[in-house]
């Protein structure tokens, strides 16, 4: 991998925020709030920024907005350079960004997450706003980080985000895909989004998604179903990414989590990856969980920090496992990691204080 590009990772995203209520009580019968910028990308990102490796977002604002400007600052505040267009937002029912209303949820009570996206700014992604010559060939990444969430928000960042994977490509950039199925964004576009997202797969070294996923984004065929065992599932699971690497044999990582929920605030937690030679199976194991959204990210942003570091495929596996694990701790949807001992410390299960 190229050392001399001047990001580690870059990440193509549409920015929100993220309404949570306070003491884990249920959104609607709650009056304070905690408030965030999110967005799924840049969750995973947030490993490698807070661990001190260069980061930048490419994304759109609106303009004057003070939401934007909270966004801004929790950008640079997480150690991330951003770059995006700013746009009016053409009077009360124009442009804006996401609302993501999110309860933790409680013991035998579930999160709910309720997404309120109309208006979004980042449906405008274009690559007309940016300057691809610049950011991929003179500053130059790493690897560029997508998911479907952006892939398929609209017509328009479908197309910025095939842009950015082929200028990526051709300048030696390594493709990370978390696939990220969400059926109300597939909804009429099927055959559109099953084409861009079989180009961003074929370009992808790196990839990431459950068994759904695979099959409703790629047409993969899934493993097999039923009452089995988990030494069973992942042998199903094993025979699929066999059938994934057949079809896009460019790829070389591929993973996914492995979660089980007994309570709110208990889960086990596993992950199962490849690198094409060797494989590191977790299995599920209890972790405590503060709130759960930002799990996955968590867990793809330990893997790619692992990747940029040159780790084998079971050190990457179990410092992604640790990040998922510190993010269900954390009020925050992404991982904020103090070093790369805070996490090792997790995989190991020692949560003894540290003088």
């Amino acid at each position: 991998m190229n050392d001399m590009k001047k990001y580690s990772i870059l990440v193509p995203t549409s920015m929100g925020l993220r309404l949570t209520p306070e003491n884990s009580q249920p959104f609607h019968c709650t009056e304070t709030f905690k408030m965030q910028a999110t967005s799924a990308e840049t969750n995973v990102a947030s490993v490698s920024s807070y661990l001190g490796m260069p980061v930048k977002v490419l994304t759109a604002f609106v303009k004057g907005s003070p939401v934007s400007r909270f966004i801004k600052d929790n950008l640079q505040g997480r150690g991330m350079d951003y770059e995006g267009a700013e746009f009016e937002q053409g009077g009360p029912w124009g442009f804006r960004h996401q609302i993501n209303m999110a309860g933790s949820g409680w013991g035998s009570r579930g999160p709910r997450v309720h997404n309120d996206r109309a208006g979004e700014v980042g449906r405008e992604l274009s690559s007309e706003y940016f300057d691809f010559e610049k950011i991929f060939a003179e500053e130059g990444a790493r690897i560029v980080h997508l998911s479907g969430l952006v892939a398929a928000l609209s017509e328009k960042s479908s197309q910025f985000c095939l842009d950015v994977v082929r200028s990526a490509k051709k300048n030696g950039s390594l493709i990370s895909f978390d696939l990220n199925y969400r059926a109300s964004f597939w909804k009429g576009r099927e055959k559109e989004l099953g084409e861009a997202f079989a180009e961003i797969a074929s370009n992808s070294d790196i990839l990431i998604g459950n068994e759904e996923d695979f099959q409703l984004c790629l047409g993969i065929e899934g493993p097999e179903s039923g009452g089995k065992g988990l030494e069973e599932k992942i042998d199903n699971f094993k025979e699929m990414i066999g059938r994934i690497q057949k079809a896009y044999p460019n790829a070389k990582w591929f993973g996914n989590t492995l979660r089980e929920v007994v309570s709110a605030n208990t889960h086990k937690w596993g992950a199962i990856l490849t690198d094409s030679s060797d494989w590191e199976i977790i299995s599920p194991r209890e972790i405590g969980v503060l709130d759960r959204i930002g799990g996955g990210d968590g867990f793809v942003g330990g893997l790619l920090y692992g990747i940029l570091k040159g780790w084998d495929a079971a050190n990457c596996a179990r410092f992604g496992w640790a990040g998922g694990a510190l993010a269900a701790t954390m009020l925050t949807d992404y991982a904020q990691p103090a070093d790369e001992d805070q996490l090792w410390s997790i995989w190991e299960g020692n949560a003894r204080v540290k003088r």
